[in-house]
């Protein structure tokens, strides 16, 4: 029985690989909707944020002069929104609509004593038609919160007193400022409002604020702090399904803030809510707003190009310069970056998008996608088989089994995990049967005996890199088609377990080396353990650790690099437009091609194979960035396959350069 066992396993390598290239032609079809959707949304968006104008234009001799001068040269320059916050005490008194006294100084200003049992707020409004439009939003504000407000006049001009101290008056929240909104509406900007929750959920004054904020004609709303309108810790008294309603009538969307350290709570359900109206947005901070031009311009061109972000949002912050005794601002260095020789602007234009309101993706899906996902699914589960039947023949066919069951079943009770486990599984099985494949045509090429040219070498080594990539791709299709869903490329779910994805590859591809070989140097544990230390398994183990350590420094988000690094992206963004990644064609790529020009003609040299893996899997990783456009993965790949070679030539004219050298030397240096 065990013996039909293992020959039912083994016929069905077969018929495994049938339905892995039948998975990868359904794939097709789910990655080409994924195109479609990648390209309904076109339009960038460059927004300001009128609340920081505000602040600086306070530091202004002529505060309102300033801030039209802005708004003129900020309109020029390509700036079409502008962020108008809800408003507080404190940015109306910014903003020249009232003066704010506190007990003690309206006490000295009406040369009253002040007394032990009230500490009120007090304000006086700039002139009647200011207060004509924001005494009733005033009002509304305190009267929400209990607070008492009544009239209050100082030398025949018209105020409030409100009954809190001013330290807790100028925290209250209200709607933003109406006169702002006008003035910007009418010089032709956009309006983004951004909204924060209040403690005090009120459906009818949130409608009457959205149609306002409709009829000058706002087309989406981002939200300030840290949860969005309508979201309550219990369940029960939470509003997000009543907050989306009003959206959706009104056909208002929403704008994700990228790289939060934690999403904003109710972002997610509220995202689902709008049926996914969601536009990516990048936040440019008041401090990287003064870094150079050139740089600013980048991180907008990229955004937009690179990360399928489509509202930029600048910042600008106030700065005290010292040696010239005076306050200013990084406005004009933001103009720069949009408007410079290689200004944003000209850049995100160059890649094809347009500028205007940001839209969401318009989800494209054809007839019976569905259907192909299934049979792309079953292809990735035999995918993952033929990885077990490397290394445990004999629980092949139990693989593919227990995989499509398991398939099943997690697809019933949580289908997303199901997606991203086989995603995984898939993105790890690839390049690992790549490089187990590659391995053994080098063994067979070796036990051949031929005695290569160092040119018949090279070819072999470019070729078998070539198909050992096409290999690693498989996964690529797998993984488009697993996780094609717009959440994904919003970035409201990511793909998880990619530090598994980078080390698993290496992992196994080094156990195949070590371990399954016909002529591997270690048949078991016990024997490496028994080896005596060599010099150069002193060398070999510190080549090693130094590889290791820049892979790990280069590896996630918080990955380090070098000033020569960034000025060579630069370069390369500059030249070829898409930045091939370094681990690949300075790395993973090159190594292989020598790995095998070396391994031809000394055995041991194969074992360099398993930092070639880098290459491999890194490839398979650049698509498990799902908010990247697939175009953009595939040319970053394509490139770093190119100059792979190019480089890997280069790696083999050096090591040409140290085995003559050391041919020519070591009779010397055995003779000393």
């Amino acid at each position: 029985m065990s013996q039909k066992w293992r020959q039912w396993n083994k016929a069905a390598v077969k018929g495994l690989w049938i339905l892995v290239i039948l998975g990868l032609v359904a794939a097709l079809p789910v990655a080409y909707d994924r195109i479609r959707t990648e390209g309904t949304s076109k339009n960038v968006e460059m927004i300001f944020d009128y609340r920081d104008l505000v602040q600086v234009s306070s530091y202004q001799g002529n505060p309102t002069a300033f801030i039209n001068e802005q708004l003129d040269a900020l309109k020029e320059a390509g700036v079409q929104t502008m962020a108008v916050y809800e408003s507080t005490l404190t940015e109306l008194s910014n903003a020249r609509r009232i003066t704010v006294y506190s007990e003690q100084d309206a006490a000295r200003l009406t040369g009253k004593v002040l007394t032990a049992n009230e500490n009120a707020t007090y304000l006086l409004f700039t002139n009647a038609e200011i207060q004509a439009k924001i005494e009733p939003m005033i009002r509304k504000a305190f009267a929400s919160q209990d607070i008492a407000v009544e009239d209050w006049t100082l030398n025949g001009r018209s105020g409030l007193k409100i009954a809190t101290p001013v330290q807790n008056a100028v925290l209250k929240s209200m709607e933003p400022d109406p006169i702002a909104m006008q003035m910007l509406n009418s010089k032709g900007f956009h309006l983004l409002p951004r909204l924060g929750n209040s403690s005090i959920y009120n459906q009818e004054s949130l409608a009457s604020l959205l149609d306002r904020f409709k009829a000058m004609g706002v087309e989406r709303i981002l939200f300030d702090g840290e949860e969005v309108p309508g979201y309550a810790e219990e369940p029960d008294e939470r509003h997000l399904e009543d907050f989306a309603k009003l959206l959706n009538e009104r056909k208002i969307g929403i704008a994700a803030i990228e790289n939060l350290k934690s999403p904003q709570r109710g972002f997610e359900s509220l995202a689902k809510l709008t049926n996914y109206n969601v536009a990516r947005l990048y936040s440019l901070s008041g401090r990287d707003s003064a870094l150079d031009p050139d740089i600013i311009a980048d991180r907008f061109a990229l955004a937009a190009k690179d990360r399928n972000i489509r509202m930029m949002f600048m910042h600008t912050a106030v700065q005290t310069n010292n040696l010239e005794g005076r306050i200013t601002d990084t406005i004009e260095n933001l103009l720069e970056s949009l408007n410079g020789p290689e200004g944003a602007m000209k850049r995100i234009e160059h890649y094809g998008f347009k500028f205007g309101p940001a839209s969401s993706f318009d989800v494209a899906e054809m007839a019976g996608q569905n259907y192909f996902r299934w049979v792309a699914i079953v292809g990735a589960v035999a995918l993952v088989a033929l990885a077990v039947s490397i290394f445990i023949p004999p629980l092949t066919l139990l693989a593919f089994l227990l995989g499509l069951i398991g398939a099943v079943g997690l697809y019933v009770l949580k289908p997303h995990l199901m997606e991203q486990a086989l995603a995984l599984f898939a993105g790890i099985s690839a390049p690992t049967i790549a490089m187990v494949f590659a391995i053994r045509k080098i063994d067979r090429l070796y036990e051949a005996g031929q005695k290569m040219s160092l040119g018949r070498r090279v070819t072999h080594g470019i070729l078998l890199f070539l198909r050992t990539s096409a290999m690693s791709l498989m996964a690529v299709l797998f993984i488009v088609a697993l996780l094609n869903r717009v959440t994904y490329q919003l970035v409201l779910e990511q793909f998880r377990g990619v530090s598994l994805l980078h080390l698993a590859p290496i992992a196994l591809t080094a156990l195949y080396v070590l371990f399954y070989r016909k002529n591997s140097a270690f048949g078991s544990v016990g024997k490496i353990l028994r080896m005596p230390i060599t010099v150069a398994m002193v060398v070999i183990v510190a080549v090693v650790g130094v590889v290791g350590m820049y892979y790990l420094s280069r590896t996630g988000n918080s990955g380090s690099a070098s000033g020569l690094e960034k000025m060579t992206r630069t370069l390369l963004e500059n030249t070829v437009g898409v930045r091939p990644r370094f681990k690949e064609f300075l790395l993973g790529h090159p190594i292989f091609i020598a790995g095998v020009v070396v391994a031809l003609r000394y055995r041991h040299a194969i074992y360099v194979m398993v930092i070639a893996s880098i290459g491999q899997l890194s490839m398979v990783d650049t698509f498990a960035h799902i908010h990247t456009p697939i175009w953009i993965s595939f040319m970053r790949d394509l490139l770093g396959i190119g100059f792979g070679i190019v480089m890997g030539l280069v790696f083999v004219l050096v090591w040409q350069i140290i085995e003559r050298c050391w041919k020519k030397w070591s009779p010397l240096l055995a003779k000393l």
